[in-house]
This record gives C-alpha cells, structure tokens and sequence, in this order.
C-alpha cells in the first residue's frame, strides 16, 4: 500500500434532523468492501462521500478513497513514532483541521497528525491505562477522551484549544465508578457530543450513562436496565438524534447471540432508560448510529454478528446483512462509511 504524507481536509455535518420524514423501508442492503492488510479498524473518521481517515491495531493511520479524483493517494500515513512503539489505535477525531488518534494500553498516546507529522499531544503511564473513546464537540475547541478507571472514577481528558492541550478530570470532579465499572474500545462510539453536552456510556459490572452540559466541567451519572454485572457485558455504543432522545447497544460480547436486554432509549436526555426489542433482532452490537437528516427514526447498528435497521426509533429491527463490521459513521442520509477486520466498506442507500 502506498504511504501518503500529507493530508487536508474538511468535512461535511454528521447530523441534523428533518421535518415530517417518512422512514424508508429497508429489508436488505449491499456494502461496497475495501481489503485494507493486516489491521483492525474500529475507528473511523468521515471526510465526504467518497473518503475516509481510519485508525488501526498496528500504529496505522490512513487514508482512503474510492474516486480516482482524490486530491490524496489512498494508503498509511508515514509516522515515525516515539522509541520505536507502534499503538494500538481504536480512537481517532477530527477538529476540522487535524486528525488526533489515541492508543489503547500503557503508556497511551494521544498524537495530533497534520501534513504529514505526529506530534505527541498527551501520554500516560500506568498499569490500568487503557482509553476507549475520543471526540470533538461541534465547537471543534473542544474535545473529549474517556478511558477505563486508574482510581475509583472513569478516565476522562479534556481540551478546550482545539487539542493543543490535554488534561485528565481528577476523581474528586467525577462520579465514582464501581470496582468493575469500565468502558469498552469497541468502535469509537461510547461517547456522543452534542453542542456542549457529552454522554458516555459504561459497561462492566454496572451499565451507566455519564452526562455533562458544560463540555466535561460537572458530571451525572444515570442507570440503565441494560445487562450488567460481568466483564464482557454492558453498553458497547450510544448515540443521540437530538439532545432528548437517544440510544443504547450492546449486550455480552462472550454471548453475541444473546439479545436480552442489550439495547435502550431514552427521550428524556439520559435521565431514565427504556429496554426495545427485548429477546429480538439484534443481538449483540458494537456501534449504533441515527442516520443523519431522518428525523431520529431510521437507525442502524452494526457488529460481528451483522448488520441491523429499525426505521421507528429502535423499537423494532430487521436484519440487512450478516456481514460483519465494528463501526459504522454517515456521510449523510444515504452514505455511510464501515470499518472491520481487515476492511473498510461503503453503503450507499436509495
């Protein structure tokens, strides 16, 4: 694959909502499949219809596109990392100038990539490390990374200067996390910004929801009746079509098959949780996603065990493809991009 070194850009609005939508019928759909070697994408960042920034298990961040009018070549950005160390990438965001990727483990690495260069912005060393999430709010100043606990809180960094600066939440600003309590590095999506709100969404051995109104400054935390209690179980995703109603998935992933109490909604900003579908299509999921301009009822949500559509708000679902994927970002009401092992994939709707 061919390396590129330089990369500028900007990006359409992921989100909006229509008046009056009528939701589509969808019973079935084809993804366009691109074999990227020898790395797992959980994270992906949309730039438009045709390209896309991803970021990957062996320090890879790339680029691809799929039309030959692309200013840029498709292929890994050339970054020569710090001693030697290659991260295990599953977050990446955009402030609309620059692409941040941040690696899971110890130490983690926060790194700010532009025209070609990795600066470090942010490192942690300690035994616990292990962040899972990383977004910009639509200020694009400011920004947001949340990890697993290293104390009896969630790991949670903050910027305010468009990523220039980093700084973690001290446990004393924070609710406290129960032993157990953590995250997961699924696919970049158990945090959602909306204007200056953030929800974030736990798993483990309790599946929460933190909220912020006030870009990360003071917190709440709420319950869900998702399944919890073990390691592997909880809330995998969140997403919100507007700052009342939004969605939760997940579900045990040494389970995927189950589907007992593994997706949520709430229309009241997070305060109080309804279980949908219970003991339905889909099981177990790694990413939920509206899809932009539909008015919060046409909803996809992807995994290893396929891909599934609800066009009522997440009551009822179908499944539409048993391809497997980790993630899942609209373009816009008819474009999508998806990230899996050893692949990227474009779906395109009528």
């Amino acid at each position: 694959m061919k390396r590129i070194i330089i990369f500028i850009f900007g990006f359409l609005g992921l989100a909006s909502c229509a008046v009056n939508y009528q939701p589509r019928e969808i019973n079935a759909i084809t993804v366009k499949e691109f074999k990227i070697d020898s790395v797992s994408i959980r994270a992906i960042q949309v730039i438009n219809k045709h390209e896309v920034m991803y970021a990957g298990s062996n320090g890879d961040v790339g680029f691809f596109s799929d039309s030959e009018d692309s200013e840029l070549t498709p292929g890994v950005l050339e970054v020569k990392y710090q001693d030697s160390i290659r991260p295990n990438f599953r977050s990446i965001a955009s402030n609309n100038k620059a692409i941040f990727a941040l690696s899971i483990g110890n130490p983690a690495l926060l790194y700010h990539l532009s025209d070609g260069k990795a600066t470090l912005k942010y490192s942690e060393h300690h035994e616990k490390v292990f962040y899972d999430a990383l977004q910009f709010f639509d200020d694009n100043q400011h920004g947001i990374a949340v990890g697993d606990p290293t104390g009896n809180c969630a790991s949670i960094l903050l910027t305010s200067d468009g990523g220039d600066t980093w700084h973690k939440i001290p446990c004393a600003n924070l609710p406290e996390f129960e032993d157990g309590e953590a995250f997961f590095a699924a696919s970049n999506t158990n945090i959602k910004t909306i204007g200056s709100t953030v929800w974030i969404a736990s798993g483990g051995k309790k599946a929460r929801v933190l909220k912020s109104d006030d870009y990360g400054t003071t917190w709440q935390i709420y319950n869900t009746p998702i399944v919890q209690g073990d390691g592997p179980q909880g809330i995998y995703s969140i997403d919100f079509a507007d700052k009342n109603n939004g969605i939760v998935i997940g579900g045990d992933y040494s389970k995927p098959l189950e589907n007992k109490a593994n997706k949520a909604i709430t229309d009241d900003g997070g305060l109080t949780w309804t279980i949908v579908a219970d003991g339905q299509n889909p099981n177990y999921k790694s990413c939920v996603q509206y899809v932009p301009k539909t008015n919060g009822k046409e909803v996809f949500a992807v995994g290893k065990t396929g891909i599934s559509f609800s066009n009522n708000g997440g009551l009822t679902w179908v499944e539409v493809s048993k391809e497997a994927y980790y993630a899942i970002q609209f373009v816009d009401r008819k474009t999508a991009w998806l990230s899996g092992n050893n692949k990227l994939g474009k779906l395109i709707l009528d």
